[in-house]
Formats: C-alpha cells, structure tokens, sequence
C-alpha cells in the first residue's frame, strides 16, 4: 500500500507540476486570502502535546477555494493555517462532514462558514487524530473580495477526535484585518510540517509528499521552503 499510494502521488506530481507552471501559482486553491491570526490553545488532556499545551501564538490563515471556480458555484473550499515557531506548524483542512465516516470526505461548498477537516487522521501515541475547524458568526462568503471584507474579526472554533472519541474544542483562532497584500505567496506543507506530537500518516500522506514537492519545485521554489506568520499586530503577556 505505500508503495501504491507513494507511486500514485508521483503520478499525479506530474499534472500538478505543469498547471503550477502555467498558472505561475498553486495548481490547486491558486486563489484565497491570507489573513494574521492569534491562536489560543486551552488544552483538553490527550496526552498529545501539541493539542495538551495552553498558550497564545502568531499564525496565519488562508481560506480558499480548491479549483478556483467562481464564487456562484461550489467548490472545494480550504482553510490552511500556519503557526509560528521554528518549525512552524501548518495544518491544511478541507470542506468536509464532522460525522465519524464524513469527516473522511471532502464536500464541495459555497459559503466558507463551514467545518473544515483534516480528512487524512494524524498518527499519536493516543492512537488517530483528526483536526477540524468551524467559522462562527454566519454566513461567510468564500471569493477573496468577500472574505477581505467579511474575515476580519471572525473566530474559528478548532476541534480534535481522537480515535472514536467525540470533537473536543483544543482552541480558538482570532482572525485578524489583512496586513499586506490580499494573497501573499505562502507555502503551506502538513507532511512537513505536523503539529508536535502528531504525524502525518497512511496512504494520503504518503500520496501527498511527492505531489506536493514537485508543486514546489515547478514554481520555483525549495522543496522544504519555510514562510514567516504575517504580523498580528499584537503582543501580550500570555505570547508563547
């Protein structure tokens, strides 16, 4: 099987690679907006560090949509999130259910106010773990203008399963007024870049590694290349 799915995603490197090169961009979610963040973590006790630890960090958060179709018709939408340190920790979720069997598959969708998952489980020592993320406040429009103007003050409830257990909130994501230009150039990995005490694992994982380095190298980039959090403008005692 990892055999199959690392020569799958090799396949596949090759279609991505040369849409990367035409669009000059993401082959997949070319289009999104990026906006600073404050993350909080209050802990819930798994005995996974990353999701155990309480504290405040910079982060990033992308929203956008998969194929790039305009606004009036479904797509895959995505939220990639980046949060600093050295490693950063980047987590890449999709449109997706929150039932036991429909958090695995990814679901086209207008409005961006939906869950959003990791579809692939997280290996641990408390056994798999799948990440979700749920925009509150409304409706919540999913094209780049929309989001510039509708984002900013927004809260992002986080949530983990671990094994069969039920959603358990681990933190909340602030989202912040856009800092910079709308859709900077960042470059978000989670086979590189798993939260700590977490990794990446199965056939997706595996599928994914090849596709996603040969959609760096296309654009010009390094096959590991690290970006900086954009600034959230804020400091505070609690910082990490």
């Amino acid at each position: 099987m990892a055999d199959l799915a690392d020569a799958a995603g090799r396949v596949v490197a090759v279609p991505l690679a040369a849409l990367a090169r035409v669009r000059r961009a993401k082959p997949m979610h070319p289009h999104g907006a990026v906006f600073p963040a404050v993350l909080r973590r209050q802990g819930i006790g798994v005995g996974i560090p990353w999701l155990d630890a309480v504290g405040t960090d910079d982060a990033a958060v992308r929203f956008s949509r998969g194929a790039g179709l305009p606004a009036r018709f479904p797509d895959l939408l995505g939220l990639a999130l980046r949060v600093a340190g050295d490693p950063p920790v980047d987590l890449l979720l999709s449109s997706a259910g929150r039932g036991r069997w429909t958090r695995r598959v990814p679901v086209l969708r207008r409005d961006a106010a939906t869950p959003y998952g990791s579809v692939m489980a997280y290996r641990s020592a408390a056994g798999p773990v799948w990440l979700t993320a749920l925009p509150q406040g409304g409706p919540l429009p999913s094209d780049a203008a929309g989001l510039a103007a509708a984002a900013p003050g927004r809260v992002v409830q986080l949530d983990a399963a671990v094994g069969r257990g039920p959603w358990r909130t681990f933190g909340t994501l602030l989202v912040g007024p856009v800092a910079g230009p709308l859709d900077p150039d960042l470059r978000f990995d989670a086979v590189l870049y798993p939260p700590p005490g977490l990794t990446t694992d199965g056939p997706m994982a595996r599928f994914r590694r090849p596709a996603y380095a040969a959609a760096r190298v296309a654009r010009g980039a390094p096959r590991d290349a690290r970006e900086p959090v954009p600034p959230s403008r804020r400091s505070g005692p609690d910082r990490k």
